[in-house]
């Protein structure tokens, strides 16, 4: 921590500049995760440059772990709100966003839609990558999230119900699901109150009027043209919007809206997805692979933009929101019961997620499966970074291919 948090300057004395450039390095060089990403940023901008205080950074990662949408994201948004305004926290989402956006979409354009054997195994080589990664998200949460029987129940119930079917709705009821079993199992828990920086009433009032217009107008929009560039907004948007958990977590949404309706194969969905577990920044950034990857021809560059705003914009939104009610909301005894249920279904999710569609998929033979278990102990006890373990997930398959 610095070693004074109450040196912190005051808000709006930085420039959108100097957030874009800290927050562009940030982006080039933040791999492993949300996790990964608060511990970057809390070196960064508490410990190096005395951006905020201690206590108002852990208010905001606070705030931002209760709201949909990528919690490191929303975390930057805010604090280059804090040092410069508006045009600060655009500026510190496009640095951050930026690096892996451009190369999720230049996979996107590179990646063959009908791969021969070689690339095949390229493919492969990175769902395996995904199965890995998913596996290791959901035993650091499980352990976070679920560390007690009441709460590991939740978890189990929900993966119980998804595992073999799952679409959006089904997902948001576990979540609500899980609110209430939380508030009824978790009512001992207790929560300290976090400091948090001053929030704009007007802004906030603005922000959730135009959430709810998007999230409204959007499917109503879409009708008029089912395979249009609106109604791929809309997927993007609504999975932004009902994504508890991280990037992660976005998968099954993303998958389900997407593939069944032939807006791209399952191969090339996750081959896309591995892929972008070796880029740094944000995993949400895997919307600008989508987009393109969907995109009718020469409308990709528009059609990546457009996910990828769509994806990020209703978390933004609400983080300005929760910003302002957030210091109200903490006050409510059970307010953090019903949010330790909605995490623990969120590891129900992704738990389902994790066999079905990741593991089914992905893994074909035994040869795939101790793959895998070598790339989890990797990734989980000997701390090896996640680009590595994606060049091994990469050379296993390609040398599975040369000797079979």
């Amino acid at each position: 921590m610095a070693p004074d948090s109450a040196a912190s300057p005051p808000p709006g004395k930085g420039s959108p500049g100097e957030v874009l450039r800290v927050s562009l390095q940030l982006g080039l060089t933040c791999f492993g995760g949300p996790i990964a990403h608060l511990g970057y940023f809390n070196r960064e901008y508490v410990q190096k440059r005395h951006w905020l205080s201690a206590e108002e950074y852990a208010g905001l990662v606070s705030l931002c772990q209760l709201l949909p949408g990528p919690t490191s994201s929303q975390v930057g948004f805010l604090i280059g709100l804090r040092r410069a305004g508006y045009l600060g926290a655009l500026a510190a989402w496009i640095g951050f966003t930026l690096p892996s956006a451009v190369l999720m979409f230049g996979f996107a354009l590179l990646a063959p839609r009908a791969p021969g054997p070689l690339m095949q195994s390229v493919l492969h080589g990175l769902m395996l990558t995904a199965v890995v990664v998913v596996s290791q998200a959901v035993w650091s949460m499980a352990r976070t999230l679920s560390p007690d029987w009441p709460r590991a129940g939740i978890a189990l119930a929900v993966a119980a119900l998804l595992a073999f079917h799952s679409n959006g709705t089904l997902q948001l009821l576990s979540l609500v699901s899980g609110a209430v079993a939380g508030g009824i199992l978790c009512r001992n828990l207790k929560h300290a109150v976090m400091e948090l920086p001053a929030a704009n009433q007007g802004a906030a009032w603005m922000a959730l009027a135009l959430f709810c217009i998007l999230l409204i107008g959007l499917p109503a929009l879409s009708a008029f043209a089912p395979h249009g560039a609106i109604s791929l907004a809309n997927l993007f948007y609504r999975a932004g919007a009902l994504v508890f958990g991280g990037g992660h977590v976005v998968l099954p949404l993303l998958h389900d809206a997407l593939v069944p309706a032939h807006w791209m194969s399952e191969d090339a969905f996750l081959a896309g997805y591995g892929f972008a577990q070796t880029m740094p920044g944000p995993l949400f950034t895997f919307a600008a692979y989508l987009g393109a990857a969907s995109a009718p021809a020469h409308a990709a560059i528009i059609w990546a933009m457009l996910a990828l705003a769509a994806i990020f914009l209703p978390g933004l939104l609400l983080s300005i929101v929760g910003l302002s009610l957030w210091s109200r909301f903490a006050l409510i005894p059970a307010a953090q019961a019903m949010l330790a249920g909605v995490n623990a279904a969120v590891v129900g999710v992704l738990g389902a997620a994790l066999y079905n569609p990741i593991g089914v998929t992905a893994i074909h033979s035994g040869t795939d499966v101790g793959v895998v278990i070598v790339g989890f102990v990797l990734l989980q006890w000997r701390r090896i970074p996640p680009i590595l373990v994606a060049a091994l997930m990469l050379a296993a398959s390609l040398v599975v291919r040369w000797v079979s």
